[in-house]
């Protein structure tokens, strides 16, 4: 094992400079550039920076970003890059780890320092505050990692290379099924804002039951009392279990309020079966007769929520804004056709989340592998 800085070239915070997504110039890196584990180039800042500006700065092949501020789950997330964008300034708030080529393979130590394994080594060096946590480079570079030959760094890494595209793959795969259901939306029920086959418009209000007056919000100290099976859900989704539910059967579910209803990185709207209990950060829908769930879920997905939004700092969907959304009728058996296709769709994508973790699992122990020296 050999401290991370034997093989370090460079190690570095990037470029201090005030960002703005209204900026022209070169791209440069945020926080939120490697969220994913990869280099998202539409997640960049602008500063008016040009190359002349930004000499020294610029990402070259093979350099590797770090987070070393951020939440604590997602502290210590890297990410590799490989010339996209092709031209990347390397901003504040993610390290930036150029290696030595003449003792260590890019690829390599990036799957390495992604492992399981070298992050369990973070929280020793790790600094908690009230909303994030962090970590220094004199502190970083101490860190230890396997440095095998750099002739089997390279075969370990292409290994790694070979079942991360696996993955890949199948993401891109369950992407493909989300596209598929908004093109056959798109093609049977046509724009609903712009409502180009003419259906009868109602409103939200008109189309299904509200049921908010039900839900009761519990504080994560009571839910820490009553653990148990049923889901308890917030804006965004299942939040915790407890012990007991307040609604049984299909609901349509809506966030209130958060950052999400303008960002929307996940689904505003989202379908709750069984038994489960809800708090008061997620409207409640029930089926009335004239509109589907499933077709209402689709269209609240699908349609620009911004005018019907209040608040900047907190965006908030409250109840009365919520019942105007304007939702087009199609015929219920066209309804019904739809909702056979999500059908169909969902059982395949069920399939592919299940593929997915499975190759998950095996990525990790083949990381974990490489970082006894036995892969």
């Amino acid at each position: 094992m050999s401290p991370l800085h034997e093989i370090a070239a460079i190690l570095r915070n990037g470029k201090s400079i005030r960002q703005s997504s209204e900026a022209g110039g070169l791209p440069i890196t945020r926080i939120e550039t490697i969220s994913d584990g990869t280099i998202n180039p539409a997640k960049v800042g602008y500063a008016g920076l040009f190359e002349e500006d930004a000499a020294g700065w610029l990402l070259q092949d093979g350099d590797i970003l770090i987070s070393h501020i951020n939440s604590t789950k997602h502290l210590g997330k890297c990410a590799i890059y490989e010339g996209v964008p092709q031209k990347l300034v390397h901003g504040m708030n993610l390290l930036s780890l150029r290696v030595d080529r003449e003792s260590a393979e890019p690829k390599y130590v990036y799957h390495i320092l992604s492992s399981p394994s070298f992050r369990r080594q973070l929280p020793r060096i790790t600094k908690n505050s009230v909303n994030q946590s962090s970590f220094n480079i004199s502190s970083f570079k101490r860190l230890r990692l396997p440095l095998p030959p750099l002739p089997e760094q390279k075969r370990i890494a292409k290994i790694l290379d070979a079942a991360d595209a696996l993955r890949a793959k199948r993401r891109e795969s369950l992407a493909q099924l989300d596209a598929l259901l908004q093109s056959t939306f798109l093609d049977m029920f046509g724009d609903p804002v712009e409502n180009p086959k003419g259906w009868e418009i109602a409103t939200l209000g008109e189309v299904a039951r509200n049921e908010d007056g039900r839900r009761v919000p519990l504080k994560k100290a009571d839910r820490d009392q009553i653990d148990g099976i049923y889901p308890y859900y917030g804006a965004s989704g299942i939040i915790d279990y407890v012990d007991d539910y307040i609604f049984d059967g299909p609901r349509l579910l809506i966030g209130e309020d958060g950052a999400n209803l303008v960002a929307r990185s996940t689904p505003v709207a989202f379908i709750a079966e069984g038994k489960y209990w809800v708090n008061n950060h997620a409207h409640v829908l029930a089926y009335s007769g004239s509109a589907s769930l499933i077709f209402l879920r689709d269209l609240v997905n699908l349609i620009d929520l911004k005018p019907y939004i209040t608040g900047t700092a907190q965006p908030k969907l409250n109840q009365k804004q919520l019942n105007r959304i304007k939702v087009p009728i199609p015929p219920m058996d066209l309804q019904e056709r739809y909702c056979l296709i999500v059908s169909a769709v969902e059982k395949q994508r069920i399939n592919s989340i299940k593929q997915i973790d499975e190759l998950q699992a095996l990525f990790s122990c083949l990381q974990g592998r490489a970082f006894m020296g036995q892969l």
